[in-house]
């Protein structure tokens, strides 16, 4: 009989398979609060119980976990970039950053990506599958206990595009967020997208209150078009478009993403556009210098970095320099791809 995996069900997920083992309904709320509450993985340690039902639970499920394959440590700052193996074999990396006021981990959503965004190395590898609720929600939950840090922010902009794996996500969110699951504020959670509109208007139309970056780099469609080739289906004036209309109705601000390429989006005349483009925005604009990890793209000189963004200081909105960390380690912005065998 093949066990069932059941970490990553919520909690609907789990009273159907309770249900499936003829147990009452309150067994699901005791195993879910186990799980993500208390993070016991480990049948025969939820103490309350019954030892029938611990033993049924032995025969017919299963708690998977991530197996750590490998962690590395910056020398530059206190940033951890871990490598793990899913059950499958194939492998994510999260990165756990440590600031002085807060810890922030950047979780993977998929296995590779399809976007195909020229810049980024995961784009290289192109997309093998989605993850699963309980792979997105181990991530956090195996840097915390490996780490023994505690994580007050999370991000997911690592490996994939996070709005293509959207049901799977927003479950992992909706645990990760639960104050009898993983209890982060939502707040707290950030959901990135290369602008994919009709799961942004699907975010808005939902009521989701994880805040929401759009990775933007450009202010032109034929730079953008070359950058990230989804903005031929879905432009910048519509994306900007649907970013309005989230902000209009949920009455929160937008982060938009914009890494820094010499030579191809860091002219003034760039940040005259972008300051024109987001003006009438409820934004924030954080300016990322680029990572070089492969290809034609370089990064900027400082001196560049430094007029594009006294250019931006005048901004109606406010605008700040995120320089990445771990980029020893290739745990920076874009650099995220798993080559491990």
């Amino acid at each position: 009989m093949k066990k069932t995996n059941i970490n990553g069900l919520d909690r609907e997920g789990l009273e159907s398979f309770i249900s499936s083992l003829g147990e009452k309904r309150f067994r699901a709320q005791q195993l879910y609060s186990w799980m993500y509450e208390k993070g016991v993985m480990d049948f025969e340690e939820m103490t309350n119980l019954s030892k029938p039902f611990r033993s049924k639970l032995n025969e017919t499920a299963t708690i998977s976990r991530l197996k750590l394959s490998q962690q590395l440590s910056s020398q530059k700052d206190p940033t951890t970039k871990f490598l793990f193996e899913l059950d499958d074999g194939q492998k994510i990396e999260s990165v756990l950053m440590v600031y002085p006021a807060r810890s922030t981990i950047c979780i993977s959503t998929q296995v590779g990506c399809a976007i195909d965004c020229k810049f980024c190395a995961t784009g290289t590898m192109g997309l093998t599958r989605n993850l699963s609720p309980g792979e997105i929600i181990d991530q956090v939950a195996m840097v915390q206990q490996i780490t023994g840090e505690k994580i007050s922010n999370i991000v997911c902009m690592g490996m994939g595009e996070p709005f293509h794996n959207y049901d799977n996500l927003m479950t992992a969110c909706d645990i990760l967020s639960d104050d009898v699951g993983m209890n982060f504020a939502k707040r707290h959670i950030v959901v990135s997208t290369s602008g994919l509109i009709p799961k942004i208007h699907q975010f808005t139309e939902e009521g989701r209150k994880f805040r929401l970056a759009i990775s933007l780099n450009a202010t032109t469609d034929s730079v953008r078009d070359k950058l990230m080739p989804l903005n031929k289906k879905w432009p910048i004036r519509e994306l900007i478009e649907s970013v309005q209309a989230y902000t209009e109705a949920t009455k929160r601000r937008v982060t938009f993403e914009y890494v820094l390429l010499n030579g191809v989006n860091d002219s003034i005349e760039d940040a005259e556009r972008l300051k024109k483009l987001l003006g009438h925005l409820s934004c924030k604009i954080n300016l990322i210098p680029y990572n070089a990890t492969f290809g034609e793209y370089k990064r900027p000189t400082d001196s560049s970095i430094q007029q594009f963004y006294e250019k931006m200081a005048g901004s109606k909105v406010p605008v700040t320099v995120r320089w990445s960390k771990g980029d020893d380690i290739d745990a920076g912005c874009g650099q995220l791809a798993t080559n491990a065998n």
